[in-house]
């Protein structure tokens, strides 16, 4: 199973799309700021707002990244509002939301 994730600081303000095979260790990694000069770190990205798991290879999953990295921010947005309208957390093995406190 592969993974497309998006994930977000806040609402609408920075956006990270990326393909792993381990959400679950990603999201752990993304969160703590284990990898201080990436992009989910310089700009603390933290929150795991959408993903897609529908792929047969990594292959599919990389290409789907690809497309979706030159869409309009305003699609982005509406595919996460369309499954996530209030940006809740999303837990990285179930889907299911996680709210914040």
């Amino acid at each position: 199973m592969f993974k497309l994730e998006s994930k977000s600081l806040k609402m609408h303000v920075h956006i990270y799309i990326g393909v792993t095979s381990d959400l679950p260790q990603r999201e752990f990694d993304h969160h703590r700021g284990l990898n201080p000069n990436s992009h989910s770190a310089r700009y603390g990205i933290k929150r795991l707002v959408w993903f897609d798991d529908e792929f047969d290879s990594m292959l599919d999953a990389i290409q789907r990244e690809k497309t979706m990295k030159k869409w309009r921010r305003q699609w982005k947005v509406d595919l996460i509002e369309k499954h996530n309208p209030h940006w809740h957390r999303l837990h990285a093995e179930t889907g299911e939301f996680i709210y914040d406190q």
